[in-house]
């Protein structure tokens, strides 16, 4: 059950569903109201995030479920371990963190969260455009560079990457903590020369900035820090490819971090709340897949693969029931 205990981060859009997500639970005939922490409106958890609320709202008997607007995954599961928010994106490095109390979490404690599904990959994507002259990490040194919102997974990401090539994040690049949409702004005025963001492909607000009159979008590979990556944080990492095709104006495919996305709930989400959750999503996986490629993706034998914190009972119940369980 949620508790309204105040939502200081979230941005104001998602207050009204926080406000709803604290009405009484299903039972006498009312409402279940439950809030699904997204990101921003430039990414791609926003709009899963809606299609999933949607999926939730019209399959899951006596629940309602409202897409909120919010920083990314570091406020995400603050907002699960406080319960306020019923459901959550995050990314599985942060996740880690999270569940360690360590990181991010050092001050704020461990989260009990438990994951629902691993959704897809986030990919690392270090964003510029012809004519800048950066090719790789080492490039940035001394460059105006946007290493994603605070709060945010992008940031957390950025920040090791940068590391794993040898530079410092707070001394070695004169550093913007923007939004994707609000770097793609930027980077369109000259006033930064490339930005972290950890999304899914395509995102929106590349797609606008690889769509701009006069600029030619450049995906800069990095997976040349994946061994220090790995070193220093573990397996969580790999590699992924983006193909040349995702964005218009790209000439070569980009090679960069990967790791994975998780939808998580509060350990105390019901054995059964969490059990429907889950058979709707893939009971009904092809309105989810109508929201946005990356949700398309979604399948049971990966949904099980992949998460740094323990599933939820519920949902092992559903693949158990599914045979995907790896027991």
């Amino acid at each position: 059950m949620m508790k309204c205990v105040g939502l200081p981060v979230i941005l104001p859009v998602a207050l009204v569903g926080a406000a709803i997500a604290c009405a009484p639970p299903s039972g006498g005939g009312l409402t279940q109201r439950l809030s699904v922490a997204t990101g921003g409106p430039g990414g791609v958890y926003y709009p899963y995030g809606g299609g999933l609320a949607q999926v939730i709202s019209d399959h899951v008997e006596g629940v309602e479920a409202t897409a909120e607007v919010t920083a990314g995954t570091v406020d995400n599961l603050k907002f699960i371990a406080n319960q306020d928010a019923d459901l959550a994106f995050a990314l599985a490095d942060t996740l880690d963190d999270a569940a360690a109390g360590r990181g991010a979490f050092a001050e704020f404690g461990a989260v009990p969260a438990r994951a629902i599904a691993v959704l897809y990959d986030n990919l690392n994507q270090l964003v510029t455009v012809e004519g800048k002259g950066i090719e790789s990490v080492a490039d940035l040194r001394d460059r105006v560079v946007s290493t994603g919102a605070p709060g945010s997974g992008t940031e957390i990401t950025a920040v090791r990457v940068l590391e794993a090539a040898g530079l410092d994040a707070t001394s070695d690049i004169r550093r913007q903590s923007l939004g994707v949409s609000e770097s793609v702004d930027a980077l369109k005025d000259d006033k930064i020369d490339a930005f972290f963001w950890s999304g899914g492909i395509p995102t929106g607000a590349v797609l606008d900035l690889a769509s701009t009159p006069g600029r030619t979008v450049k995906l800069v590979s990095n997976t040349e820090t994946l061994p220090a990556l790995r070193e220093r944080h573990g397996a969580v990492y790999h590699g992924v490819t983006i193909p040349r095709i995702t964005y218009p104006g790209m000439t070569a495919d980009a090679e960069v971090i990967g790791v994975a996305n998780v939808l998580v709930a509060h350990e105390a989400m019901t054995e059964d709340l969490a059990y429907r959750i889950t058979q709707a999503i893939f009971e009904h996986h092809g309105q989810l897949g109508a929201v946005h490629a990356e949700a398309a993706k979604l399948t049971l034998e990966g949904a099980v693969q992949g998460s740094t914190v323990p599933f939820h009972d519920g949902a092992i119940r559903y693949y158990r029931e599914k045979n995907v369980w790896p027991d």
